[in-house]
């Protein structure tokens, strides 16, 4: 049975972490007390619904957090710290905390650890993530215990939406561009001085011509696009947030 602990104290153990070829210790102590802490724990490094979603969004969303009074967050999975550093590295994750569990200490602590030998995992954690105040479990969100591995609860923005629950999230923005194009600079300057963080992808580096006609039906950069709806150049953009900061 699956233990929801709100209320309760994170069990003290210590992380072994590898930091510039070298063995660091971490404890739990150092990461919680006088804290407030995000947690978020999962099956796998490099596991698909980890890798797609649940790093990712946590990572896109950690600054945010910071915003409203987050220290940190972090990631914990039952693996050995060179997988988690190589995942961290991987996954361009450098928003959140990556802790090894490699023993399953902390997760046995938790009383999420749970047998995935049908997989080949041997035991690992559940998916679930915490809020955790001076070490002091304040929520939790804990997938159901269901065959499989649910992804329901754990996310990101349900997180999110718990710590700030009348803020809106951050903008999900791609820039297309292309190097040396000084419309494509006047996009990036427009977002930066709106305070809006973007993901730049790069003609001939990133993406083909093909591919930004089929995306936008356009061949020309940049090409903006906000929460799934294609804003355009970079006059375009200019428009959009004059028309948001007047809204």
């Amino acid at each position: 049975m699956l233990q929801n602990r709100e209320g309760k104290q994170v069990p003290r153990v210590t992380f072994r972490t590898r930091r510039d070829h070298e063995w660091v210790e971490v404890t739990s102590d150092r990461i919680f007390n006088g804290r407030t802490v995000v947690v978020f724990a999962l099956p796998g490094a490099f596991t698909p619904t980890c890798s797609s979603t649940h790093v990712p969004r946590y990572n896109q969303l950690a600054p945010a957090m910071r915003e409203h009074g987050v220290d940190e967050v972090v990631c914990v999975s039952v693996n050995d710290a060179f997988v988690m550093n190589e995942w961290q590295a991987g996954q361009q994750a450098f928003n959140v905390t990556f802790l090894p569990d490699g023993n399953g200490d902390f997760t046995r602590g938790m009383g999420m650890l749970v047998p995935k030998n049908d997989l080949g995992f041997g035991d690992r954690s559940w998916r679930y993530s915490m809020l955790v105040k001076d070490g002091v479990i304040e929520k939790m969100f804990i997938e159901p215990d269901v065959p499989g591995d649910p992804f329901e609860v754990s996310d990101a923005d349900t997180m999110f939406e718990y710590i700030a629950p009348d803020t809106v999230k951050p903008l999900d923005v791609t820039v297309f561009s292309r190097e040396g194009c000084p419309y494509c600079m006047r996009a990036k300057a427009l977002l930066h001085d709106a305070g809006i963080a973007y993901e730049e992808l790069v003609l001939n580096r990133d993406f083909s011509e093909s591919t930004i006609r089929a995306v936008s039906g356009e061949a020309t950069v940049p090409q903006v696009f906000i929460n799934g709806t294609r804003i355009g150049g970079s006059g375009a953009l200019a428009d959009y947030l004059a028309d948001a900061r007047a809204a």
